[in-house]
């Protein structure tokens, strides 16, 4: 066959597989999405039933057992503060829509006379929704997200069981993809971890509402490089802007504090404790981050960045993949070679 032939030939089978694949992704993630997470829950509760089979000498099946009891009381817990925090949100919109009239007749008095023709505050007539819509949104799809915790945890059940069994029997380059990717997972959970705690309790101790909601969502989005930060940061303003017994100093301190940590754990501490690990182009974050939003939603452009990292950790270490590993770091030159 022509050389020219073939490789036009190739780039078609490689289109048509790029969207098959995307097709089959997007139908079937009622099932992909929890047993996605599934995966990343089970690589991060792995090292806790080791440490129970190792040290605490407990059977297999009872460190694995008491795993899932906590991690079904954490996603209990989680259920009950978003239930909690919503709400709280539905019983101070009283409060909030006074607070949006009082903005809003500020903001008329500095206008010129005459500007409005209709009588009254306009901003009176300005639905809640409009107001904290995108803390709403984002609150539904985490309630959605847990309300699939049973499919989820029976995933985590088969999946630990199968890791404690086949635990320390592998070997060669995939026992070592596993322990990269296992460090990568729970190293990145606890520093999401941590920026979620700093951030909800800071918001705390300044009285912001929905403050724990604030910090769950801090820690999610931690899960999105860059851009995550931003949006956690920028999320508690619209309720911080409406709340009235919030000062202005209090509420530039909302905004200030939690970007502050967002900055000293994102470009400092987590670089220096994740190494390479993450070691993505931009441009290959954004693209994820689009692509996995298209096909699984908020879920999936929480999840598209550390499943890209997990790719090129294992193209790392297969040789005929390690170009692709380069090129998603952004290093081009790999192509020529």
């Amino acid at each position: 066959m022509d050389p020219h032939a073939q490789r036009i030939q190739t780039i078609c089978l490689l289109i048509v597989s790029t969207v098959t694949v995307a097709a089959a992704l997007y139908w079937l993630r009622p099932v992909l999405v929890p047993f996605v997470l599934a995966v990343f829950i089970a690589y991060g509760l792995l090292p806790l039933v080791e440490f129970q089979a190792r040290h605490l000498r407990l059977p297999q099946f009872v460190a694995v057992t008491s795993t899932l009891v906590v991690g079904v009381l954490i996603l209990g817990s989680l259920g009950l503060l978003i239930s909690t925090s919503v709400s709280q949100l539905q019983a101070n919109a009283a409060a909030y829509q006074q607070q949006i009239e009082l903005l809003g007749a500020k903001m008329l008095a500095l206008l010129p006379a005459g500007t409005f023709r209709a009588e009254g505050n306009p901003f009176a007539q300005l639905p809640l929704g409009n107001i904290s819509g995108m803390l709403l949104h984002t609150t539904n799809a985490i309630v959605g997200l847990l309300s699939q915790g049973l499919l989820v945890l029976i995933f985590v059940l088969y999946l630990l069981l199968g890791g404690a069994r086949h635990n320390g029997q592998s070997g060669g380059v995939w026992a070592e993809v596993e322990k990269q990717v296992e460090h990568y997972i729970v190293t990145k959970a606890l520093i999401s971890l941590a920026t979620g705690v700093l951030v909800g309790l800071t918001l705390a101790v300044l009285g912001v509402d929905l403050a724990l909601v604030f910090g769950l969502l801090a820690f999610l989005l931690n899960f999105i490089p860059s851009v995550g930060s931003i949006i956690a940061t920028l999320l508690p303003l619209p309720v911080v802007v409406v709340s009235p017994d919030i000062s202005t100093t209090t509420a530039t301190l909302a905004i200030l504090l939690p970007g502050l940590i967002q900055i000293i754990i994102g470009n400092i501490i987590e670089p220096k404790v994740m190494g390479e690990a993450l070691d993505l182009h931009p441009i290959v974050i954004l693209m994820t981050l689009i692509v996995w939003g298209m096909l699984w939603g908020v879920v999936g452009m929480l999840l598209a960045t550390p499943m890209t990292a997990i790719l090129k950790i294992l193209f790392e270490r297969l040789e005929p993949m390690a170009p692709v590993a380069q090129v998603l770091a952004g290093r081009l030159d790999a192509l020529r070679s």
